[in-house]
Parts: structure tokens; C-alpha cells; sequence
């Protein structure tokens, strides 16, 4: 009981905490796939997003959960934790993924088996690490900052500031 209170506690934070829906964005998406899901493909969700196999939005600010979360457009922010995570556009927060892929500029933390990012600004966490070029830190088995870090590629940690 004090589990589904908790959960229920933070959801409704989350609501309470996100920006006021705008025209093209849904507060809150569930869905299987597209087109099963609240939010249709060409809207964004402002504050959370279930994904119980594929999900597809312009953008998701706040909590975006599931199997494979994917953002078409526009700068998402928040936490998005799914198995594979991508982005087209630009992310800033969290992203915890077994594979994530931000294409255009990445702030804040990558965690996963395979992290990418376009312009990183923060910490990528993981076996395999990639950026475009990088204002930060990696640290995994491999890592890889195609312009500007110290290494292309190095073992262990890799760095550009």
C-alpha cells in the first residue's frame, strides 16, 4: 500500500511540476505504438510518457519510460529511461538506456551500455561512449570524442573541457 502511495505521490509531483500543456503537447502519453498511444506522433508530452513497446513524439519533458522511447523534434529534458533511447534533437537531463542516442546537443548524464551524443556538455557513463565533440567527461571501456578531446579514442576515460 505504501508502495502504490509513494508511486502516486511522485506522479502526481511530476504533473504538478511540468509546464502547462501548449498547443501540440499532451500532458501525459500511454501507448503500445504508434499510432496506439494517447499523444499522436506530432505532438510533444509535458510531463509523462509510457512506452510499453515503442514510443514516437516530438518531444517529451519530464518522465519518458519504455521499451524504445524516440523524440523527433525539438529539445526534451527530464529523464528518459527506456532500453534504447533516441533522440533526433537536442536532450538535456538524464538519460539511462542500454543504448542511447541524442543526435543533436546532449547536457547532463548518459548511462548505459552504448551512450552518443552529438555535442556532449556532462558525463557519459558506460561501456561504449561516443560524442561528436564533448564538453565533459566519459568514462567505459571504450570511449570516443571525434573532435577536440584529449584522445579520439582511449580505454578507461576520455575528457574535453
Amino acid at each position: 500500500m505504501k508502495t502504490r502511495s509513494a508511486i502516486a505521490t511522485v506522479f502526481l509531483g511530476l504533473l504538478s511540476l511540468s509546464q502547462p500543456a501548449v498547443a501540440g503537447e499532451n500532458p501525459i502519453s500511454l501507448g503500445l505504438f504508434p499510432p496506439v498511444q494517447i499523444a499522436k506522433e506530432t505532438e510533444g508530452v509535458s510531463a509523462f510518457r509510457f512506452s510499453l513497446i515503442y514510443g514516437k513524439n516530438t518531444k517529451v519533458t519530464g518522465l519518458d519510460l519504455g521499451l524504445v522511447t524516440k523524440n523527433t523534434s525539438g529539445m526534451s529534458t527530464g529523464l528518459q529511461w527506456s532500453f534504447v533511447g533516441l533522440n533526433d534533437g537536442d536532450f538535456t537531463g538524464w538519460q539511462s538506456t542500454a543504448v542511447g542516442i541524442t543526435k543533436g546537443n546532449f547536457e547532463g548524464l548518459q548511462t548505459g551500455f552504448f551512450n552518443s551524443g552529438g555535442h556532449v556538455s556532462g558525463l557519459q557513463l558506460g561501456f561504449v561512449n561516443m560524442a561528436q565533440s564533448m564538453n565533459g567527461l566519459q568514462i567505459g571501456l571504450v570511449n570516443i570524442i571525434k573532435t577536440g578531446g584529449q584522445f579520439p579514442v582511449f580505454p578507461i576515460v576520455n575528457w574535453s573541457f
